[in-house]
Protein backbone atom coordinates (compact mmCIF):
# COMPACT_ATOMS: atom_id res chain seq x y z
CA UNK A 1 0.00 0.00 0.00
CA UNK A 2 1.28 3.54 -0.72
CA UNK A 3 1.34 6.39 1.33
CA UNK A 4 -0.17 10.12 0.27
CA UNK A 5 2.40 13.06 1.32
CA UNK A 6 1.50 16.60 1.53
CA UNK A 7 3.33 19.01 0.33
CA UNK A 8 3.40 22.64 2.02
CA UNK A 9 4.78 25.65 -0.39
CA UNK A 10 4.95 28.70 1.51
CA UNK A 11 8.62 29.79 0.69
CA UNK A 12 8.91 28.91 -3.28
CA UNK A 13 6.28 28.63 -5.76
CA UNK A 14 4.91 25.40 -7.29
CA UNK A 15 7.44 25.78 -10.39
CA UNK A 16 10.45 26.12 -8.14
CA UNK A 17 9.38 23.11 -5.70
CA UNK A 18 8.51 20.75 -8.22
CA UNK A 19 11.77 19.63 -9.91
CA UNK A 20 13.41 18.91 -6.47
CA UNK A 21 10.12 16.15 -6.00
CA UNK A 22 10.53 14.99 -9.18
CA UNK A 23 14.20 14.31 -8.82
CA UNK A 24 13.77 12.56 -5.65
CA UNK A 25 10.80 10.59 -7.11
CA UNK A 26 13.00 9.55 -10.32
CA UNK A 27 15.57 8.81 -7.91
CA UNK A 28 13.35 6.52 -6.64
CA UNK A 29 12.94 4.86 -9.98
CA UNK A 30 9.19 5.50 -9.87
CA UNK A 31 7.70 7.12 -13.30
CA UNK A 32 5.46 9.92 -11.99
CA UNK A 33 2.30 11.65 -13.15
CA UNK A 34 2.00 15.64 -12.54
CA UNK A 35 -1.64 15.59 -12.34
CA UNK A 36 -3.47 18.90 -12.58
CA UNK A 37 -7.05 20.35 -13.20
CA UNK A 38 -6.21 22.72 -15.98
CA UNK A 39 -4.19 21.96 -19.20
CA UNK A 40 -3.29 25.74 -20.14
CA UNK A 41 -1.97 25.64 -16.02
CA UNK A 42 0.07 22.29 -17.63
CA UNK A 43 1.14 24.28 -20.78
CA UNK A 44 2.46 26.74 -18.53
CA UNK A 45 4.40 24.14 -16.10
CA UNK A 46 5.66 22.39 -19.08
CA UNK A 47 7.36 25.88 -19.98
CA UNK A 48 9.18 26.51 -16.37
CA UNK A 49 10.51 23.06 -16.64
CA UNK A 50 11.81 23.30 -19.72
CA UNK A 51 13.45 26.63 -18.96
CA UNK A 52 14.85 24.94 -15.97
CA UNK A 53 18.31 24.66 -15.07
CA UNK A 54 20.08 22.13 -17.19
CA UNK A 55 21.55 19.90 -15.15
CA UNK A 56 18.39 19.66 -13.01
CA UNK A 57 16.06 19.62 -15.85
CA UNK A 58 13.18 17.21 -14.96
CA UNK A 59 12.61 15.28 -18.50
CA UNK A 60 8.96 15.38 -19.30
CA UNK A 61 6.38 15.76 -21.61
CA UNK A 62 2.88 16.56 -21.77
CA UNK A 63 -0.04 14.74 -22.31
CA UNK A 64 -1.47 14.60 -25.67
CA UNK A 65 1.48 13.68 -27.45
CA UNK A 66 2.58 10.52 -29.28
CA UNK A 67 5.33 9.65 -27.14
CA UNK A 68 2.66 9.80 -23.71
CA UNK A 69 3.49 6.23 -22.98
CA UNK A 70 7.57 7.05 -23.10
CA UNK A 71 7.79 9.69 -20.61
CA UNK A 72 9.60 8.94 -16.89
CA UNK A 73 7.53 12.43 -16.22
CA UNK A 74 3.94 13.39 -17.97
CA UNK A 75 1.76 16.23 -17.31
CA UNK A 76 -1.80 15.80 -17.29
CA UNK A 77 -5.19 16.45 -16.62
CA UNK A 78 -6.04 12.71 -16.45
CA UNK A 79 -6.88 10.29 -13.73
CA UNK A 80 -4.95 7.52 -15.35
CA UNK A 81 -1.70 8.02 -16.70
CA UNK A 82 -0.47 6.18 -19.90
CA UNK A 83 3.65 6.47 -18.65
CA UNK A 84 2.91 3.50 -15.85
CA UNK A 85 3.14 6.21 -13.13
CA UNK A 86 4.35 4.47 -10.04
CA UNK A 87 3.99 8.20 -8.07
CA UNK A 88 1.17 10.96 -8.52
CA UNK A 89 2.05 14.82 -7.92
CA UNK A 90 -1.46 16.36 -7.66
CA UNK A 91 -1.09 20.14 -8.09
CA UNK A 92 -3.99 22.81 -7.62
CA UNK A 93 -6.17 20.56 -6.08
CA UNK A 94 -6.44 17.48 -8.09
CA UNK A 95 -8.01 14.95 -6.86
CA UNK A 96 -6.62 11.90 -5.84
CA UNK A 97 -9.08 8.92 -3.93
CA UNK A 98 -8.22 6.39 -0.98
CA UNK A 99 -7.78 3.08 -3.64
CA UNK A 100 -5.53 5.53 -6.43
CA UNK A 101 -3.19 5.72 -2.82
CA UNK A 102 -3.72 2.24 -1.96
CA UNK A 103 -2.29 1.12 -5.71
CA UNK A 104 0.25 3.83 -5.82
CA UNK A 105 3.89 3.97 -4.81
CA UNK A 106 3.85 7.05 -3.74
CA UNK A 107 0.96 10.55 -4.28
CA UNK A 108 2.37 13.70 -3.58
CA UNK A 109 -0.17 16.70 -3.06
CA UNK A 110 1.66 20.12 -3.22
CA UNK A 111 -0.31 23.43 -1.87
CA UNK A 112 -0.03 26.64 -2.10
CA UNK A 113 0.35 27.67 1.38
CA UNK A 114 -0.42 31.38 0.71
CA UNK A 115 -3.73 30.47 -0.98
CA UNK A 116 -6.86 30.34 1.55
CA UNK A 117 -8.54 27.88 -0.75
CA UNK A 118 -5.91 25.88 -1.61
CA UNK A 119 -5.06 25.19 2.16
CA UNK A 120 -9.12 24.50 2.41
CA UNK A 121 -8.71 21.89 -0.06
CA UNK A 122 -5.82 20.26 1.32
CA UNK A 123 -7.13 19.65 4.88
CA UNK A 124 -9.99 17.82 2.90
CA UNK A 125 -8.12 15.77 1.09
CA UNK A 126 -6.29 15.25 4.20
CA UNK A 127 -9.43 13.99 6.39
CA UNK A 128 -10.65 11.75 3.77
CA UNK A 129 -7.72 10.22 2.84
CA UNK A 130 -6.58 9.88 6.27
CA UNK A 131 -10.04 8.36 7.42
CA UNK A 132 -9.57 5.86 4.84
CA UNK A 133 -6.89 4.58 6.41
CA UNK A 134 -4.29 5.98 3.76
CA UNK A 135 -1.01 6.39 5.63
CA UNK A 136 0.16 10.72 5.03
CA UNK A 137 3.13 12.39 6.51
CA UNK A 138 2.61 16.36 6.09
CA UNK A 139 6.00 17.94 5.13
CA UNK A 140 6.52 22.08 5.16
CA UNK A 141 9.02 24.30 4.53
CA UNK A 142 8.23 27.08 6.56
CA UNK A 143 12.08 26.59 7.68
CA UNK A 144 13.06 27.12 4.31
CA UNK A 145 13.55 23.55 3.81
CA UNK A 146 11.25 20.81 3.62
CA UNK A 147 10.43 19.23 7.47
CA UNK A 148 8.22 16.70 8.22
CA UNK A 149 5.38 18.16 10.67
CA UNK A 150 2.83 15.17 10.89
CA UNK A 151 2.36 11.87 10.43
CA UNK A 152 -0.74 9.13 10.54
Amino acid sequence: MGAVYFYHLTHRPLEAALPQLLERARGAGWRVAVRGRDRKRLEWLDEKLWLGPEEGFPAHGLAGGDHDADQPILLTTEETAPNGAACVMSIDGAEVDPEEVAALDRVCILFDGNDEMALIQARGQWKVLTGAGCSAQYWSEESGRWEKKAER
